[in-house]
């Protein structure tokens, strides 16, 4: 089923700025968007649910006398639409005047996202799949009743998996003249499985892939559902495990949670509301010199990539972090004006963390570590925004001598996000390519941890 953007949508569209100016706006605009998802649900081997899910949206931000505001419809009729912005532009007109809300500067949008396919995240299989494949893909995913569970000494409890599709096609048109399109095709399945102990303690995990292309799952389908059973069975008969600063391994799966607060600390709003750890950092030296984080948007077929943000500025590469030193901070057009700093972009589109060492795999992190945990999950925890003090529960592993000798449960990593960067070791060179985020296994040394 196609379900790109049709001609007569964008036409509407585009008399949506038209409209906007006859009734009193400045500046307009505006952003289509259409998606469509597939998704097959299973319980324990058998279809428990399928969805289908349609859905298109129209937003307009208006720029009003120095005021400005977004309003949102899903109604396209043109009666509709004209009688929506009038509303829209009369409400705008009773705000409080704020000169800093404006469009960008045309010098800054994008100019080569026309079709909304340059970065090849369109694949055109998409279009060929009808339900039956779809349900052949999710059964063929599951792996429910399987023997060699028991005979590893655990039972499989219960099993929940999906398998989806979806389309995603939307275009940015504002009164300065931009046009700019994007359109991508995401197929995603996951995994979550409970299994049992001989002593009837059950633990779940979850397993999960996704690509944009739909030969980037089936390599085979069934290895999801495995990997979920065996993150399951490895957290059998955990251990306690005294607490103290040791070395810590962090996998590719969870990685994220440790830069994510990084580039949160890099945003304008962050950085405008006083609540950021990065605050007055730009071009010092606030890390070692082995932490190079770089924004990575061009990267063709590769989940993450864009060619412009929500205002319609074109990305570009860029260094976020740099040997240590903070290089960019990510400021929209607004944040620009309220902090007075020159605007960059909105805020990170695919993070890329720079290798450390030569280590392949986590098996080569944990050799070249020696001792410490190995953190395979998060339970729970918080960060605070404005000091980067961190406390989160884990789980994951013990090992010693770089090899894992129990699981461990209940622990706490506490400590500092700048003081953890700067503790850096090594990374292995496994980021899963499913993530926006393209964080590898990571190891710090000297991380606290409360058993």
């Amino acid at each position: 089923m196609e379900v790109k953007l049709t001609e007569n949508e964008i036409l509407i569209a585009k008399k949506c700025i038209q409209l906007s100016k006859e009734y009193g706006a400045e500046k307009v605009r505006v952003t289509l968007s259409k998606s469509l998802m597939e998704l097959f649900g299973m319980l324990d081997g058998e279809l428990d649910k399928v969805t289908h899910a349609l859905d298109r949206s129209l937003s307009i931000v208006l720029f009003v006398d120095g005021k400005s505001g977004s309003f949102s419809t899903n109604r396209l009729l043109e009666d509709d639409l004209e009688e929506f912005i009038s509303r829209a532009v009369t409400t705008v007109r009773m705000l409080a005047k704020d000169e800093c809300r404006d469009l960008p500067d045309p010098s800054r949008e994008v100019k080569n996202a026309v079709e909304g396919n340059e970065l090849g995240l369109y694949d055109m299989e998409y279009k060929t799949l009808l339900p039956e494949k779809r349900l052949q893909m999710a059964k063929s995913s599951s792996i429910w009743s399987r023997k060699e569970a028991m005979e590893k000494g655990f039972r499989i409890i219960s099993e929940e998996g999906e398998y989806s599709d979806s389309v995603f096609d939307a275009v940015t048109m504002d009164s300065n003249g931009l046009y700019a399109r994007h359109c991508e095709t995401s197929f995603e399945i996951g995994y979550e499985v409970t299994v049992e102990d001989p002593e009837g303690n059950r633990i779940s995990a979850y397993w999960w892939d996704a690509s944009p292309t739909l030969k980037g799952i089936l390599a085979p389908l069934s290895e999801c559902s495995e990997t979920a059973v065996k993150r399951a069975a490895a957290q059998i008969n955990p251990s306690r495990h005294e607490g103290g600063l040791m070395n810590l391994v962090l996998d590719s799966e969870c990685a994220s949670k440790v830069v994510a607060p990084l580039l949160n600390a890099l945003g304008g709003y962050s950085i405008q509301q006083k609540n950021s750890f990065l605050t007055g950092k730009k071009d010092i030296k606030v890390f070692g010199d082995n932490v190079t984080l770089f924004d990575r948007p061009h990267e063709k077929g590769k989940t993450g990539s864009r060619l412009y943000d929500s205002e319609g500025v074109a990305t570009e590469d860029m260094p976020i972090i740099e040997n240590g030193v903070v290089k960019n901070y990510f400021i929209n057009t607004y944040m620009s004006g309220k902090l007075q700093m020159e605007p960059t972009i909105e805020d990170c589109s695919r993070p890329v963390l720079s290798s450390v060492g030569n280590c392949k795999e986590a098996e080569d992190l944990l050799k070249k570590v020696g001792n410490g945990i190995y953190v395979t999950g998060f339970n729970g925890g918080n960060s605070n925004a404005a000091t980067g003090d961190f406390s989160y529960g884990i789980e994951g592993f013990v090992f010693k001598n770089g090899k894992i000798v129990h699981p461990v449960r209940e622990m706490l990593m506490t400590g500092n996000f700048i003081d953890l960067w700067n503790n850096l070791i090594a990374t292995a060179d496994d980021a899963r390519s499913c993530m926006s985020k393209i964080i590898p296994t990571l190891a710090f040394s000297n991380v606290y941890f409360a058993g």
